[in-house]
């Protein structure tokens, strides 16, 4: 909606009697879009400004000569049935009308010689593949066998409410959900997976097992990688239909379904303070919204440093944004991506997920590599839509420094184009060697580095993810959701959602919004409800919309 065409929300007096309240929301991230969704469920009246063109934040996708290039997804939680990471996907329209693909296996992972494991999601057929791979190691391949088949019976997914807000019957059944299961979670999450590994001989499986996730994750344990493997096993980890932006444009179609609306082009520059309680925004160019309520759901330091002035804050806030945030291991790196569009259809055989390991030749010729690795997927297998008929889509990424990303933009834009020239060079040279062939298929090479992503979204260094779990930030998260109840002391009608607040997955960034508006009907005297979209139209993917190309100028 433009600028000229949009009607200001005006202050008013007060509310009146059945009146709903008006809550602002900004960011049209996941977290935003269900912050939005859930309030309109519990009977407000909302608006969100996003400073984008598209809804997702980090959650998207951009196109060149045809080739969707999706850019978050590589599993979603929460795509089966029975359990509240679905319920919470299908509260907000997420999966409506769309086909989930599943994978037999998580990721291969390849040395620099050619050996490769592949790891299943099945126990049986995994310990038997690793067995065959190195006998010698049968002891902790047992042991980590055994455990991924315990936590294929737990079924524990706590997205739906707050501790401080479940009802003794939903604590109940939590604790019976927890109390089986409590010496292997309890132990799975104390164990490191760097330690666990040190228990193989073979160094392929000594180097490969941390890289289940596709990169090497480094602070964590074994409890995540059990947890998501089970959960692909039980097809509650795959791929939905449409990718990132299909997803975000699903739970935004959702939204708008219930009354909601969206700014686009409408970057907030402050939040309006009267008498320490928050009634409203200004937008750049100086329009000015009011409400009864505003929820942040965009970067961290964006709200607590811009949107807010520095002038409230709370013991924990402060520690994650002015000491954690300087720490090592407690935010994700950012990622380079590399898509590749080919003009032939990929070979079936292939595997659909890779990591390869990287000699360090290759690793010191990847600019700006860290973890000396590549990861290799082939995203025209996860979705239709994503290339061409007859042709596909690769995608190609690696964890790199944003730092030397951001001084070389700023500095020199010659050298930093040259910098993304060098990855396109480095893929297209890398994907022949291992694909002899393909260098004569490749239509196009599209480079995102670290702060293309922080250009685009505003989010914070780049990180798709922001904190690590199972680090100091994870617990000083929780407490700010149970706690503080994603508010900060001193302000009054204003909530904090999004993954800054609420943690780095999608999941849990959807999840924050239900909690937020979980809270603050409370203060609004709203009863929360929520349900099931239950929409049934077939996905497709002019869903998608008209898709932006992140820059005019590209690389070859």
């Amino acid at each position: 909606m433009s600028r000229e065409h949009r009607p200001v929300w005006e202050r008013r007096p007060g509310r009146a009697p059945g009146e709903p309240p008006r809550v602002i929301v900004v960011g049209a991230g996941i977290g935003g879009l269900s912050t939005g969704a859930y309030a309109q469920m519990s009977g407000a009246e909302t608006r969100i400004f996003e400073r984008h063109v598209l809804p997702g934040g980090c959650c998207t996708a951009w196109s060149r000569q045809d080739y969707v290039f999706d850019y978050c997804i590589e599993w979603l939680t929460g795509t089966g049935r029975n359990n509240d990471a679905a319920r919470l996907w299908r509260e907000l329209g997420a999966l409506d009308g769309k086909t989930v693909a599943h994978f037999e296996m998580f990721n291969t992972v390849t040395d620099e010689t050619g050996r490769s494991v592949t790891f299943y999601n099945d126990p049986d057929r995994l310990e038997a593949h690793l067995l065959e791979l190195s006998p010698a190691d049968a002891r902790p391949i047992r042991a980590f066998c055994r455990d991924l088949r315990r936590f294929i019976g737990i079924n524990l997914y706590p997205f739906l409410t707050p501790p401080p807000l479940q009802s003794p019957r939903e604590k109940l059944r939590t604790l019976r959900a927890v109390l089986p299961s409590f010496v292997t979670l309890w132990r799975t999450a104390a164990t490191r997976m760097e330690t666990f590994c040190a228990r193989f001989q073979d160094p392929l499986l000594r180097r490969a097992f941390p890289f289940i996730f596709f990169q090497d994750h480094e602070v964590f344990p074994l409890l995540p990688y059990l947890f998501n493997m089970a959960s692909a096993y039980h097809h509650n980890a795959g791929f939905p239909q449409g990718g990132s932006l299909g997803l975000a444009r699903s739970v935004e179609e959702r939204y708008l379904g219930l009354g909601g609306r969206i700014d686009y082009r409408s970057r907030v520059e402050r939040v309006l303070v009267e008498d320490d309680r928050a009634v409203g925004v200004e937008l750049r160019g100086g329009e000015r919204h009011y409400a009864d309520h505003v929820v942040s759901a965009c970067d961290g330091a964006t709200t607590l440093q811009g949107l807010l002035g520095g002038r409230y804050a709370s013991p924990r806030t402060d520690r994650l944004f002015t000491e954690l945030a300087e720490e090592p291991d407690q935010l994700y790196p950012g990622v380079v991506s590399a898509f590749v569009g080919l003009k032939d259809e990929l070979d079936p055989a292939a595997r659909h997920s890779t990591t390869y390991l990287l000699s360090e030749a290759d690793a010191r010729a990847l600019p700006g590599c860290m973890q000396n690795s590549l990861v290799v997927q082939l995203r025209s297998r996860y979705s239709d839509g994503f290339a061409p008929p007859g042709k596909s889509v690769v995608h190609c990424t690696y964890f790199s420094d944003y730092a030397s990303w951001k001084q070389l933009r700023r500095t020199d834009r010659k050298a930093y184009w040259a910098r993304k020239q060098e990855v396109a060079d480095f893929v297209r040279g890398f994907l022949e060697r291992h694909h002899p062939g393909i260098g004569r298929a490749i239509e196009v090479v599209d480079v995102a580095s670290p702060t293309t992503t922080e250009r685009y979204t505003g989010v914070r260094g780049g990180s798709i993810l922001g904190w690590k779990s199972f680090t100091p930030a994870d617990d000083v998260i929780t407490g700010l959701i149970n706690k503080d109840r994603l508010r900060l002391p001193g302000l009054d009608g204003f909530t904090l959602a999004g993954q800054w607040f609420g943690g780095g997955s999608l999941i849990r960034a959807a999840a924050s919004g239900r909690f937020a508006v979980q809270y603050l009907c409370r203060d609004l005297g709203l009863e929360f409800r929520a349900w099931e979209s239950g929409g049934t139209e077939p996905w497709h993917p002019g869903k998608l919309g008209r898709l932006p190309q992140l820059e005019k100028r590209r690389v070859t």
